[in-house]
């Protein structure tokens, strides 16, 4: 079993992505075009619900932490692609943050 070290900065990540994809998404729903930014609204929730997830599940030690960072990565860069999509400055800090939670998941499953 692996401890709270070996995950501490992947749940660093994991978590200031959650955040930022929950503000995102908060602050997307205050755009002029709200259906425009609906798939950008759908990415970030997802992607806020699966960086929680898996930093919790690192921070138990758990067996499965593995495969939900591998998970999260995918939808991290998802995210990601998406957030850069549009000018918003939300937009721009959740994709930054969503690419760099990528990058520490992938090292974690290196």
């Amino acid at each position: 079993m692996k401890n709270y070290n070996t995950y501490k900065s992947c749940i660093e990540a994991c978590l200031k992505c959650a955040v930022l994809c929950n503000y995102c998404a908060s602050s997307c729903t205050k755009e002029e075009d709200v259906k425009m930014m609906s798939l950008c609204i759908q990415l970030d929730m997802e992607c806020s619900a699966i960086c929680y997830a898996a930093a919790q599940l690192m921070s138990l030690g758990s067996e499965r932490a593995n495969e939900i960072c591998k998970i999260c990565a995918g939808i991290c860069e998802a995210c990601a692609k998406e957030c850069a999509k549009h000018d918003n400055v939300h937009c721009k800090e959740c994709s930054v943050a969503c690419e760099n939670c990528a990058i520490e998941c992938r090292k974690m499953v290196a």
